[in-house]
């Protein structure tokens, strides 16, 4: 498998983390005031997959540009 299938791969698995994530923390907001201390847990974890995200993609775009 070459490097930008193996990156594609990547991205697509991060996207779906980062839907669940983007999902948990509506859930969260959607229930507050109620579980208002896992603000920060929830954000943070939604935070870190999307800059993963984001990182992943400037990868594969820097991949395939240079191809």
């Amino acid at each position: 498998m070459s490097d930008i299938e193996e990156l594609q791969k990547k991205v697509r698995k991060l996207q779906s983390r980062a839907g669940t994530a983007k999902m948990d923390l509506h859930d969260l907001t959607e229930d507050l005031p109620l579980n208002w201390r896992m603000i920060m847990t929830v954000a943070g974890k939604t935070f870190d997959v999307f800059a993963e995200l984001d990182t992943a993609r400037r990868e594969l775009a820097a991949l395939e540009t240079s191809r």
